[in-house]
């Protein structure tokens, strides 16, 4: 067991001494650190020194590169290892810094990041990484998909309103759900409905950060506590996380469901509330209102009309339509249909297709027309 007054230690590994100078000298006031030269000794490292708490790590190294050392790391069967915070060094290789993202990097640093910004990144990612190591080593699990239950995730909410606080960062809060949850149950019993739950939860733990707490509210709602994350940003995440699931292939018997969420979100210091409690209830709420209002929605800190779905992207619209679920584009036709017009004009400039462009010009405006009169009336 580590001395609780050790200074947490921090992991470099890169295989240009000079590079892991600059980071230690950076570090050392506040961190103790150990440097390795390649992820293969970085590795070995990590298995035989419990006191590593987070990697700084560059890309390009021999024997195992960052890719390398990171894949194992999130594969590893001890949640020690799964879950420590990987700080990346970033390339200017934009596929390199993605491929990084998609297999856990927690963040990325760039090589001309100052003393600062590199501390306070690593103040961010240390409590979090500590607090999952708590969390994994907790019994409070769900029985069926085996995250947190209520009263971690309420715990997790309150070292995370703490910290935010302390340290005058953001934090975001995102309570979601099958709409119509009960309706699929009856539809198709309990087991299919724990089978679709599974496969979200799969599919929402493949979009956060390492560092983001996902756990339960409920049984059948979900929960996302996350630090650092401003509004709108935590707005826009939870829009693509519905359009996501929208267009998921989940099927029962051969058969694709027809499937939404909906999802509540809460921001401090946006929503000026008092306490952990008080931000995660009001997501809750946010929920219960977004599925009142029809599903298929985010409620999220700026009060919006309740009316109208949300128009989807032009991209997202395109992914509807293809795997079938056209019905859901046809309100938003004029909309997108004045989005995509300057790219038809350029295929009728470019190609001379014979499309009748004053026709469409003109089909989209009486349209427009049309739903803002009925909108007054």
């Amino acid at each position: 067991m580590n001395n609780p007054k050790q200074r947490p230690r921090i992991l470099i590994v890169d295989e240009s001494r000079m590079a892991r100078a600059a980071l230690i000298e950076q570090v050392r006031e506040h961190y103790d650190f150990r440097e390795e030269v390649n992820g293969e000794a970085g590795w070995q490292a990590l298995v035989l020194d419990h006191s590593i708490q987070l990697v700084i790590c560059a890309l390009s190294m021999p024997m195992l590169d960052g890719d390398g050392l990171l894949a194992r790391v999130r594969a590893s069967r001890l949640a020690r290892l799964r879950q420590i915070p990987v700080l990346m060094i970033a390339s200017d290789n934009e596929e390199a810094h993605q491929r990084a993202k998609e297999l856990g990097a927690s963040d990325f640093i760039r090589k001309e990041t100052g003393r600062t910004e590199l501390l306070a990144r690593i103040a961010l990612l240390l409590p979090f990484g500590q607090a999952q190591d708590k969390l994994g080593e907790s019994s409070g699990r769900h029985p069926d998909t085996g995250l947190p239950t209520r009263q971690q995730v309420d715990m997790q909410a309150a070292q995370t309103l703490s910290y935010a606080q302390r340290h005058q960062v953001p934090a975001s809060l995102l309570v979601m759900a099958f709409d119509r949850f009960d309706e699929l149950r009856e539809a198709h019993g309990d087991e299919v409905v724990t089978e679709m739950q599974k496969r979200f939860v799969s599919m929402l733990a493949n979009k956060l950060r390492k560092e983001d707490c996902l756990g339960h509210y409920s049984d059948s709602e979900l929960a996302v506590i996350s630090v650092g994350t401003p509004y709108p940003a935590c707005e826009v995440f939870a829009n693509r996380l519905r359009e996501a699931f929208a267009v998921a292939k989940i099927a029962v018997h051969g058969q694709r469901l027809d499937l939404s969420i909906s999802i509540g979100v809460t921001n401090t210091p946006v929503d000026r509330v008092a306490s952990a409690a008080t931000l995660l209830s009001l997501a809750g709420e946010r929920l219960k209102i977004a599925q009142q209002a029809g599903g298929n929605r985010v409620i999220a800190c700026v009060e919006k009309p309740l009316t109208e779905i949300p128009v989807p992207r032009l991209g997202h619209a395109i992914d509807l339509i293809r795997t079938g679920r056209a019905r859901a584009v046809i309100p938003h036709l004029v909309h997108l249909g004045k989005e995509v017009l300057p790219f038809l004009e350029l295929l009728e400039r470019e190609w001379k297709l014979g499309l009748p462009m004053a026709d469409i010009r003109s089909r989209i405006l009486d349209r427009e027309h049309e739903v803002q009169d009925t909108r007054q009336a």
